[in-house]
């Protein structure tokens, strides 16, 4: 049995630790404040037992659980990050936990009035009469995804004080910068020695995905011409206005707010004028492969009929992918999937199968040769002071880790 205040106690050892990543540094880790966790949780996988256990001059963390079955089975791998995003505080995070939860609002933060209600996040419905772990309303919580490592090391733990479960050899590994797409960049694949592997890095309890969008990112530059405005007329060319004729003619429904499940959109997230120059920054996202080129193209032409409008190039555009669907690596060795899908039903977890609207370190993972589904960590409400994480959620996802080690050894599964 997995002991519910020992995953409590590690999940907030490492959500108290700051990691949050840089998007405008170059190094990597991005911050040194990774590195914090990083040689704490190479001492923790020691402590636990574990062998191989290594960090390189980047943050990889990698270690092995060595079979415990004489038959040759496949070698399987369990992969998290441990930076937090950029995009909310991960500073002086303190947890809180709601023990038999009523169903009711949760007072966050009772000085700055900020509640986690129900009446807007519904989900929090499924887990009455759990224990939730909360932010205190002024940071993030970092379940996404220190759930995960706590669940992995958690599993790892367990198996090996558990000789009689028997499995096959298991690698697991913690990255850095996963939030500012760069967690896959440096990892070393052929070192990781896996056949295939699973990030943790999922929400709700029973998410198992292998579809993500295939993506892309767009920067628009708009020219135009600054002269005095009293003096204007027919000379100057004001770049902002023909960056609004740019982007009111790209689909407005196709945007984030506008879509779900498999649609796709163009999403407008920054823009920076003046009269001289305006910038566009887009991300491009679609789960068809035809789809997303189609995307690309659109801009593409609507950047050429700008141009040919006003005859001279006042518009230039560089489009650059980011990451495309694993679905196109995973879907010869479904058998991983499969098995990910047992070992959830073994255990009374309803597998919601679905695909990702975003990416994981697994898609490109799995294009570096590594094929990688994606299972639920349990954390809801990512990248934000709402963001909470059933305990229980947790425990079950240890479990799953745990069931999907035993399947793979003792029903034989192999990487094909």
């Amino acid at each position: 049995m997995i002991s519910k205040e020992h995953i409590i106690k590690r999940f907030i050892s490492y959500v108290t630790v700051d990691t949050e990543a840089d998007p405008n540094s170059s190094t990597t880790p991005s911050s040194a404040k990774q590195w914090d966790l990083a040689n704490a949780l190479v001492d923790e996988l020691k402590q636990i037992g574990m062998s191989d256990v290594t960090i390189d001059e980047n943050a990889y963390i990698m270690a092995t659980l060595p079979s415990n079955v004489e038959n040759e089975v496949p070698t399987i791998g369990f992969i998290s990050h441990f930076d937090t995003t950029p995009d909310f505080t991960g500073k002086d995070v303190k947890p809180q936990i709601v023990e038999n939860y009523n169903g009711e609002d949760i007072i966050l933060n009772k000085d700055e009035n900020i509640i986690l209600s129900p009446d807007y996040f519904e989900d929090l419905l499924l887990y009455k009469g759990q224990t939730l772990i909360t932010t205190d309303g002024t940071t993030l919580l970092g379940a996404d995804d220190k759930a995960g490592i706590t669940e992995i090391v958690s599993a790892m733990e367990y198996l090996i004080q558990h000789p009689e479960i028997k499995h096959g050899k298991i690698r697991v590994g913690f990255t850095p910068d996963e939030e500012i797409g760069r967690g896959a960049h440096k990892f070393d694949v052929e070192k990781f020695g896996a056949d295939w592997a699973y990030t943790m890095d999922g929400s709700q309890i029973g998410e198992l995905e292998y579809e993500n969008f295939n993506a892309a990112g767009a920067v628009v530059k708009v020219k135009g011409k600054i002269v005095h405005p009293g003096y204007a007329k027919g000379k100057m060319v004001n770049s902002m206005y023909i960056a609004s004729e740019f982007l009111n003619s790209l689909p407005r429904l196709e945007t984030p707010e506008h879509t779900s499940g498999y649609e796709g959109f163009f999403h407008l997230y920054a823009i920076k004028g003046e009269v001289d120059e305006t910038t566009l920054e887009y991300i491009i996202r679609d789960h068809d492969k035809d789809h997303f080129e189609a995307r690309k193209e659109a801009m593409l032409n609507l950047t050429a009929e700008i141009n040919a409008q006003y005859e001279r190039e006042v518009v230039t555009i560089v489009i650059k992918d980011q990451y495309y669907n694993m679905k196109e690596k995973v879907k010869p060795v479904m058998h991983i999937v499969d098995l990910a899908e047992e070992a959830m039903l073994q255990l009374d977890i309803k597998p919601l199968i679905k695909a990702i609207r975003g990416g994981t370190d697994g898609s490109q993972l799995s294009y570096m040769g590594l094929p990688c589904p994606n299972i639920f960590a349990g954390g809801h409400n990512f990248h934000g002071r709402y963001e909470y994480v059933p305990v229980e959620s947790m425990i079950k996802a240890t479990q799953v880790i745990c069931k999907i080690a035993e399947l793979a050894a003792t029903n034989n599964y192999k990487h094909e």
